[in-house]
């Protein structure tokens, strides 16, 4: 489905907004039919535009009081050492998001850990120990103005 409608882009503003709504609730809002508002979510569902509902979740109830933004920079640019440092970052529960970039650095990450302390261990113990690992920058959030990640 490449052709999105006004209709189209106000379903999916309010499943973004809320992916829990009702069908009827959905339908008022974005003024269809029941039965032509379920077929239109289910026509972006099967054409993959609408990839999979989430719960948003509040992370420092979790225990998570620190973010961090990392741009790592790799030692060789193989294809075989992205993997490799792409694979690690899969296992490393700490890492939240990681995102090949273009630029200085090769790698933009997303840490959630419990204080300075777990970041530091992470840092030592994860990412330094990484021989594909040339640099490591990190930047410390002090807050998340907007943030619309699911």
């Amino acid at each position: 489905m490449s052709d999105f409608d006004q209709i189209d882009r106000n379903i999916l503003h309010e499943l973004e907004s809320d992916g829990r709504i009702s069908n009827a609730d959905l339908s008022r809002r974005v003024g269809l039919s029941p039965s032509a508002s379920l077929r239109r979510v289910q026509e972006l569902e099967r054409t993959g535009v609408i990839t999979g509902y989430r719960a948003i979740l509040d992370r420092s109830k979790l225990g998570v009081a620190v973010t961090v933004f990392v741009m790592v920079g790799l030692s060789a640019h193989l294809r075989k050492d992205a993997k490799a440092f792409e694979r690690a970052m899969i296992a490393a529960p700490e890492v939240r998001e990681c995102h090949n970039i273009t630029g200085s650095v090769e790698y933009l990450l997303r840490v959630e850990v419990s204080s300075l302390e777990a970041f530091k261990d992470f840092h030592s113990n994860t990412l330094g120990v990484l021989p594909q690992v040339a640099s490591i920058t990190s930047h410390i959030s002090l807050g998340s103005p907007k943030d619309k990640r699911a």
